[in-house]
């Protein structure tokens, strides 16, 4: 499996959706598999528009893979005083 980072696919058209879609033809042409990573939302739902969301293999952006746990920020504070 190749990993393929869509990080710095900001405003995503179908120019984009062909090149990936011709990226994953040419793998699976030679034997091999790709995964997008790192997609924004729009890239996603672009996906989804044009048919291929069910064919390309895609993580959204921030979304934790299989078997891991999302981070979580936890923020420290103080507590108020009470009343007395």
């Amino acid at each position: 499996m190749i990993d393929v980072s869509c990080a710095r696919i900001t405003a995503p058209d179908l120019s984009v959706i062909s090149r990936l879609a011709r990226m994953e033809l040419c793998a699976r042409r030679s034997g091999s598999e790709l995964r997008f990573t790192e997609a924004g939302q729009e890239l996603v739902a672009l996906l989804q528009l044009v048919g291929l969301g069910d064919v390309l293999r895609v993580e959204v952006r921030g979304q934790a893979e299989q078997g891991e746990q999302p981070l979580r920020v936890e923020e420290e504070s103080e507590l108020p005083d009470l009343p007395v």
